[in-house]
């Protein structure tokens, strides 16, 4: 799988876990977003967390 459909596949996960507006996250923050979510974190709070 390519680098951008890796980061498309990505963003559709962060999308159906609830994490709005993710469009200008990168991967990592994407990833760690969804980690953060996967934890039992609101999705909110994780998209805050991970953007720092």
């Amino acid at each position: 799988m390519g680098n951008r459909e890796q980061l498309h596949d990505l963003r559709q996960k962060a999308h159906n876990a609830g994490i709005e507006g993710n469009s200008k996250m990168t991967e990592e923050q994407l990833r760690d977003a969804l980690q953060r979510v996967g934890k039992g974190e609101r999705p909110e709070m994780a998209k805050q967390q991970a953007k720092r």
